[in-house]
């Protein structure tokens, strides 16, 4: 009898196998669309092959305006029709060799959920992940210990949720640019992020683990939000999260064996990725799906049963499910001013920065922070301490106390904004033309109509 690590081996010895003699073929056409450069996928069909093949294209910085999935059996077939950042179509040679290196046996695997803080080193950097209340001015406690510790931020990632915070962040030793490896310096750093996280709020707890082995940042953001259950108690009392609050409906198709998935939401960049990654971690599997965001509004219809290959069972779970991916759109929701600080980089930027934010009663919503050689490129998004609009005299405040040169406001195409009204909008008619046909030829439309 083998053991169930045994049989894991033996599992994955299997993927091996299977993919070596079947490996994945990637084809990149940029004659059949107009508009977008459609890239096709087949090959053995592993969990999480969707999700591998979005991650990396979201990676790439590609936009999907539409796309086609089909994972029955051990074969799976996806279609995306993609551009660039601005719109154009893509002529890029990598491309299928990016794509078909991660369908390989070295591709990504599936690691658990851990830790609120955690610390492990990642090739040049040190990384801390973060989790828990957020409150305003939070983000300057934790830049302003960082940098009292002699850490250089290289990059970050910040998402606000629902009062809850995480974060990932990358640091070097700022006396020589290495990662860090003192243990007693990190452990002393690790309670003292703890102290901030929890603040004055008891009511959940908080706890530290070193974390092992490596996910993409923003997959394990979402990993860690789920964790701490962002889900529950959705703040929908807000005018901004009603207006552009998402529709997600999960119903059964009893006579084919699937669950039904279909979410309409305002179109923004990476929303395939958040989806496809919250219905993976969630423990379940897409086999077909159709996907359109060539408008305003992107719509997503997927077939999915759970990893055990039955669908939903019960009302409760899902409601969670329907919860789980609102909060998985939400997450990265452009909520706030965009503002981007290009400096040349220096210890206790971002502490200083984030100070002047927070004596200015401004609160980061969301934050990206990137180094480039010696340059500093930040983006944050801030509100007022109440979750409102801030007073363009308090950001022209900031500016000055930064640097007008510094800092600037961006527009950002997708920030939330109320959706237009595009009457009489019906759950039957979420997919036209292609999609309907793509669906009725694989036998699924019939039966859920």
């Amino acid at each position: 009898m083998y053991s169930s690590s045994s049989s894991v081996s033996v599992d994955d010895e299997f993927e091996k196998l299977v993919s070596r003699i079947n490996p994945p073929r990637v084809t990149i056409d940029n004659a059949f669309d107009e508009k977008a450069t459609l890239i096709k996928v087949d090959s053995a069909n592993k969990r999480g092959s969707l999700l591998e093949v979005v991650q990396v294209l979201t990676d790439l910085n590609l936009q999907i305006k539409r796309a086609y999935i089909f994972s029955d059996g051990g074969w799976f077939m996806d279609v995306f029709h993609v551009t660039d950042e601005f719109g154009n179509k893509v002529y890029d040679d990598n491309i299928s060799e990016k794509v078909q290196r991660s369908l390989g046996p070295r591709g990504c695997s599936f690691r658990a959920l851990e830790r609120s803080v955690g610390v492990q080193s990642a090739g040049e950097h040190t990384m801390i992940e973060l989790s828990g209340p957020d409150r305003p001015g939070l983000l300057s406690e934790i830049f302003a210990i960082l940098a009292d510790h002699k850490c250089n931020v290289v990059a970050a990632e910040v998402w606000t949720h629902n009062s809850r915070m995480a974060s990932v962040v990358y640091i070097t030793d700022g006396a020589n640019g290495l990662p860090i490896d003192e243990t007693d310096r990190l452990d002393n750093i690790k309670q003292l992020l703890l102290y901030v996280l929890k603040g004055n709020r008891k009511w959940r707890s908080t706890n530290t683990s070193v974390s092992v082995g490596s996910t993409q940042t923003q997959r394990r953001l979402h990993q860690m939000l789920y964790a701490d259950r962002d889900y529950d108690n959705q703040d929908v009392g807000s005018v901004t999260d009603e207006r552009v609050k998402p529709l997600v409906t999960v119903e059964n198709c009893v006579e084919k064996g699937y669950t039904v998935v279909h979410m309409s939401c305002p179109d923004r960049p990476k929303l395939l990725f958040d989806t496809v990654c919250t219905i993976t971690d969630m423990q379940y599997a897409i086999f077909h799906g159709t996907v359109n965001g060539e408008g305003p509004e992107a719509q997503q219809e997927f077939f999915i049963r759970h990893t055990d290959g039955c669908p939903i069972s019960s009302e409760a779970e899902r409601q969670r499910l329907v919860h789980c991916l609102e909060a998985a759109i939400k997450r990265r929701s452009s909520e706030g001013i965009k503002l981007e600080l290009c400096s040349d980089d220096r210890a206790g930027l971002l502490s200083d920065c984030t100070r002047i934010f927070r004596e200015n009663g401004l609160s980061v919503t969301r934050a990206e922070v990137t180094t480039r050689g010696t340059q500093a490129v930040n983006i944050f998004y801030v509100t007022d301490a109440s979750g409102s609009t801030v007073k363009s005299e308090t950001i022209e405040a900031v500016r000055k106390e930064i640097g007008m040169t510094v800092l600037r406001v961006k527009e950002d195409a997708y920030s939330t904004s109320p959706p237009e009204q595009s009457g009489g909008f019906s759950l039957g008619s979420i997919f036209r033309s292609r999609s309907e046909k793509f669906l009725y030829n694989l036998g699924l439309i019939r039966s859920c109509s």
